[in-house]
């Protein structure tokens, strides 16, 4: 169990790793040390986790405590019960700093990767301890999004996981065996490429895609998700029945997706579609505008207590 008395490290600054901190500390209520190797990332880290806490009142009733900020990975580690990594993509990378951070922290301490695409396996090696690590993949911004993504091999340590997690509000799901972008990056993947396919084959536009996507199936699947969405498809007879009747036309649709290349023709369609959908608003607004409606998206789909 991490109590709130037991510190928590942060090891890297970027927008995941600021974003967790924010919520470790103003939901969590923990001890919250975040090291970054840039001096000027280090400087950012309060003003830009204050932004996040602001967000956070209108989910959660606060804690708020403060952060510390490291100047040395040793500082972040030491002590700390549960320790948070979110450096680059960058095998060779992480494995340096899984290594420095078992040298300094207890048998006790989880080590969580908030890696989007590297896998368990790869990640471990050369750990002294594998079983104490775990692979825990948040969704972009994961002060906001509710989703995470577990695996590991040692039960235990995903129920520690699963404890910590939801404790902060969070909704933790567990891989049955790693693989590549996990299990909502997959999904995303899929979604795109067949979006990327509609542009590039000149079935719709950029703009038209998205919405299709937002005022359609997005709707749906923030309340109830794919599977259960089809299952509801068939009516009274449920799945069974949907199978039965409209399984066959989902592989017809299935046969027709399309499998885009990146070609530089079809960048320059999607970038000018963007270019178009945004009219000149720049990304922070839009991240802005899109934090503002998860909010209350959020907020509409809490239970009555």
């Amino acid at each position: 169990m991490v109590s709130a008395a037991s510190p928590v490290a942060v090891i890297g600054a970027g927008l995941i790793g600021v974003s967790w901190a924010a919520l470790f500390a103003a939901v969590g209520g923990h001890d919250v040390r975040v090291w970054d190797p840039s001096e000027e990332a280090r400087a950012g880290i309060a003003d830009r986790a204050a932004a996040m806490t602001g967000q956070l009142a209108a989910l959660h009733a606060l804690v708020d405590r403060p952060l510390t900020i490291c100047t040395t990975l040793e500082d972040a580690c030491t002590g700390a019960a549960w320790v948070q990594e979110n450096a680059p993509e960058n095998l060779d990378l992480k494995r340096g700093l899984y290594r420095q951070i078992e040298a300094v922290v207890g048998p006790e301490t989880v080590i969580a990767s908030s890696t989007s695409a590297l896998v368990w396996p790869d990640l471990v090696e050369g750990m002294s301890d594998a079983s104490r690590f775990i692979t825990a993949h948040p969704f972009n911004p994961p002060h906001l999004m509710p989703l995470v993504e577990l695996f590991g091999t040692d039960p235990g340590v995903i129920g520690r996981a699963r404890s910590f997690y939801e404790g902060l509000g969070r909704v933790p799901v567990v891989l049955k065996r790693p693989a590549p972008g996990h299990i909502a990056g997959r999904l995303s993947a899929a979604l795109w490429r067949e979006a990327v396919a509609l542009v590039a084959d000149g079935t719709a536009s950029v703009e038209d895609v998205d919405q299709a996507l937002v005022n359609g199936p997005g709707l749906r699947w923030a309340v109830v998700g794919a599977h259960m969405g089809y299952h509801l498809g068939g009516g009274d007879g449920g799945i069974e029945h949907y199978l039965a009747t409209l399984g066959p036309s989902q592989e017809r649709r299935w046969a027709t997706l399309g499998t885009p290349a990146l070609t530089p023709e079809v960048r320059a369609m999607l970038i000018a579609g963007i270019g178009q959908e945004a009219a000149g608003r720049p990304v922070d607004a839009i991240a802005a505008a899109r934090d503002t409606a998860t909010i209350a998206i959020l907020n509409s789909l809490r239970k009555p207590t």
